[in-house]
């Protein structure tokens, strides 16, 4: 009997099957509601981490990172330099690189003094007065180094290991090594109320681990935090749907094998059903204090100031309920809106730009240092803090730094790390790391070490390579290590 092959008779994609029958991410996840009703494959069933590489005792549970996108002057904020004040108005003594814009001036002295603080003696700006009281819980690394210079290529390598976009961001590489440890949230969350630096949100994707370890954007300005949240139909018709949708995804999932993307699927769309409870309640703050908010610096004036203490707290509160990897976004500067993405990116206007970057996160920061201490959770979370490159010693123009990937400072604190330290120098002029020059490999591997993973160990195949966070690079840097 001959078969007539006229007709496109293949198997329907679960993609055109969603399509078709209405069901977004949001209304796709009535599974976990509905665990102890069906036969087929539960959450419970897949592993928290696709990747068994813990093989190191963990010193943290979980990382906030405090991201300073636009690039921060190291000279003006954790490495002074006496001589720029001395030689302030002078040539460079030293050939120049080129830079952004090449409208390099001569030495600008900082605007800003320093004064030590904590029982360690570390120097730290009048940039920021609350941070500077919590010295004694900080590891300064000063001789941080980037290959990239531009700031969508240095947001991308920073967070990736790479200049380009593609590669799983490290949020995304810490969830896939980990899993969370809350079925109701996913294990990376970015607090996105300042919006995506430069490079857009795929600087927090998941490139080519499975999709299940991509970030979730949560902005807590919006009426809803994360969009399709709120479910859209009754609780009865949202069930019957996704009982058809569910057979059809193990259908596939049969047909197909082993297939990972629809793995990623269907577990999403589990922990979606979850979120869906779970993310209002996290961002409902009522049952915190007015002691607590004012400790974040959320009754400031400053709406800036008051916006990134709440993601603060958030983020506080997101790992406290099992969440391993939480990244800040900065907020666009008041008097320059059209810094959205790198917003202490001071070409010119250095005095300004800096001062109000630095009253938008310092009180904030410290703040959850502090709560974190008093409810017993800073020896369990790491916090980093960074930007993608440093700024020059010299002016750009009169008043303005441009980009230097050469030598800029980050700061780690909390789980695991010996408070009050400082690592690694730059020369006398803050121009290029000189002693103990580490990379952004080294601070990823600093990371995973203290998460208890081996950088090394942490790899996924793709295209006919073990690729990893760290490339084919990176050291622990064991001197800022309890």
């Amino acid at each position: 009997m001959s078969v007539n092959t006229s007709r496109d008779v293949s198997p329907i994609t679960r993609r055109n099957m969603l399509a078709r029958s209405s069901v977004g991410f949001g209304l796709t996840a009535l599974t976990g509601l509905l665990a102890t009703q069906r036969s087929g494959l539960r959450a419970a069933e897949y592993p928290k981490a696709h990747h068994p590489s813990r093989t190191l005792p963990p010193r943290a549970k979980s990382v906030i990172f405090c991201f300073m996108s636009g690039g921060v002057s190291a000279v003006d904020t954790f490495d002074p330099k006496p001589r720029l004040k001395i030689d302030h108005g002078k040539p460079m003594p030293v050939p120049v690189k080129p830079t952004m814009f090449n409208a390099n001036g001569n030495i600008m002295a900082s605007p800003w003094e320093f004064k030590k603080y904590g029982e360690c003696g570390l120097p730290v700006s009048e940039l920021f007065p609350h941070i500077a009281q919590c010295a004694d819980d900080l590891a300064v690394v000063r001789s941080m180094t980037s290959i990239a210079n531009e700031h969508a290529q240095g947001n991308y390598f920073i967070h990736t290991g790479f200049s380009l976009a593609g590669y799983p961001s490290a949020g995304a590489w810490v969830n896939y090594g980990l899993g969370s440890e809350n079925d109701n949230l996913p294990g990376y969350v970015v607090l996105a109320s300042g919006g995506s630096p430069l490079g857009g949100i795929g600087i927090y994707g998941n490139g080519f681990l499975p999709a299940v370890h991509q970030a979730s954007l949560i902005d807590p300005s919006q009426t809803e935090p994360l969009t399709n949240i709120t479910p859209r139909e009754a609780a009865g018709r949202q069930r019957k749907r996704l009982r058809f949708v569910e057979q059809v995804d193990r259908l596939q999932l049969t047909q197909s094998g082993h297939n990972e993307q629809i793995e990623s699927a269907i577990r999403n769309y589990e922990t979606a059903f979850r979120m869906q409870t779970a993310v209002p309640a996290l961002v409902d703050l009522v049952e915190e204090t007015e002691a607590t908010r004012r400790l974040y610096g959320m009754d400031s004036p400053v709406k800036e100031t008051a916006a990134y203490g709440e993601q603060c707290l958030l983020a506080r509160r997101l790992v406290e309920r099992g969440v391993r990897f939480v990244e800040l976004t900065c907020l666009p500067r008041p008097t320059d809106l059209g810094q959205i993405g790198n917003p202490w990116d001071q070409h010119g206007g250095l005095k300004t730009g800096h001062a109000e970057m630095a009253q938008q996160v310092d009180q904030p920061i410290a703040g959850l240092i502090r709560d974190l201490k008093q409810r017993g959770l800073f020896e369990e979370t790491l916090i980093v803090w960074a930007g993608e490159f440093g700024r020059t010693p010299f002016a750009q123009g009169s008043d303005g730094r441009d980009h230097n990937p050469f030598g800029f400072s980050v700061w780690l604190a909390g789980g695991g790390i010996k408070g009050g330290t400082t690592y690694g120098a730059t020369d006398d002029l803050g121009y290029h790391a000189v002693e103990n020059v580490t990379t952004v490999y080294d601070l990823w591997a600093t990371v995973l070490h203290l998460l208890g993973v081996d950088h090394e160990a942490l790899t996924y195949r793709f295209g006919g390579r073990d690729f990893r966070l760290t490339d084919v690079h990176g050291n622990v840097i064991r001197e800022i290590l309890v």
